[in-house]
């Protein structure tokens, strides 16, 4: 029996890095997982001068953003080339949360041949709308991200990117991004893609 490999596909504002608890237990378990960072995410993300220390709250607002530019399909085709070389190796288990289910999706639907399973751990999984459709539908109307334009430091349009401000913290997401949080998922909820 070839075992299987598990990608892990962060979200929005996250990085590879995210997954690094999981990837242990699984280890320890005897499991292959690899995780990925997105473009400009990890060990890809860079950070404009007026971040470092000493900031500079009003530079920083101006920068523009190196994630200008970056969207969904770079998304989609860095995970697809991930998945293509980890096929060639056995079965593959997708895995994404957050914002990092909209990866999931567009992969599965562009070579679905190259998937065993997907798993969508409180990740978007927008099977009959976009996004946008889905912010804007009634089951979302009381969304604290429909309130995100209050944390607005800058233009996005001048910026690429959406840069918010909160509690000495940036975040920064292209303008193709949405704004979720992410955090350290427990073994348990994935086990059930090892049966």
């Amino acid at each position: 029996m070839t075992v299987p490999t598990f990608v892990f596909v962060h979200g929005a504002g996250s990085n590879s890095f995210t997954w690094a608890p999981m990837q242990r237990e699984l280890a320890l378990r005897g499991h292959r997982s690899l995780a990925v960072d997105l473009p400009g995410h990890g060990f890809g993300a860079t950070f404009p001068v007026a971040y470092q220390a000493p900031q500079d709250l009003a530079a920083l607002a101006a920068a523009p953003s190196a994630m200008a530019g970056i969207g969904h399909a770079d998304n989609v085709a860095h995970v697809l080339d991930v998945v293509r070389r980890v096929r060639e190796h056995g079965p593959v288990i997708l895995v994404g949360h957050s914002r990092g289910g909209l990866t999931l999706t567009g992969v599965a639907n562009a070579a679905p041949e190259l998937l065993d399973r997907l798993v969508y751990i409180s990740a978007w999984c927008c099977a009959a709308d976009t996004p946008a459709g889905y912010q804007a539908s009634a089951e979302n109307a009381s969304s604290a991200l429909n309130g995100v334009g209050g944390l607005l430091a800058a233009n996005p349009t001048k910026l690429g990117a959406l840069s918010c401000y909160r509690r000495n913290f940036w975040l920064v997401f292209g303008l193709s991004m949405i704004p979720l949080c992410s955090g350290s998922l427990p073994y348990a909820m994935v086990a059930n893609c090892l049966r």
